[in-house]
């Protein structure tokens, strides 16, 4: 038997669709503004910023960005394109490729940063109290687990 939503599940289903696709279109939005690069390379460029030695291999970086291997491969062509990152052959089996960021990717990533970041500021966390800010997080990192627990393996 179906549990259908009661009309407050409803409502808090709703405002979660809104303010995810708010935050995805704000964001992007912001990031081709100011910084002329969809979101999509900015979560590339800082994914391999964080990353050891600035470089992850392909396989890895498509999964933390959670792109495509073919969306991700087409996103580095882009990037290659703009000096931003380049490709390196893996020494330990010579199949796999490595995303190395450069130096000036990240140049880049530093200049959209500052903008990026006051955006997050403004649009996010100075409208949520402390309090409100940590029960975010926490139902987020929840519903996540669950949704990654329930993926085919």
């Amino acid at each position: 038997m179906t549990r259908w939503l009661t009309t407050d599940e409803q409502e808090t289903w709703r405002a979660l669709l809104d303010l995810n696709r708010y935050l995805a279109e704000g964001t992007d939005r912001q990031l081709q503004r100011d910084a002329g690069m969809p979101i999509a390379y900015y979560a590339i460029l800082v994914t391999l910023s964080e990353a050891p030695d600035r470089q992850m291999r392909m396989s890895a970086l498509a999964e933390a960005v959670d792109g495509s291997q073919s969306r991700l491969s087409h996103a580095v062509s882009r990037l290659e394109d703009r000096g931003w990152v380049k490709r390196r052959r893996c020494d330990s089996d010579g199949r796999g490729w490595y995303a190395v960021l450069t130096d000036a990717g990240f140049a880049a990533l530093t200049a959209a940063a500052p903008a990026h970041v006051g955006y997050v500021r403004e649009m996010v966390f100075d409208t949520l109290t402390e309090e409100e800010q940590h029960t975010l997080r926490s139902a987020a990192r929840r519903i996540v687990a669950g949704m990654r627990a329930a993926e085919p393996a």
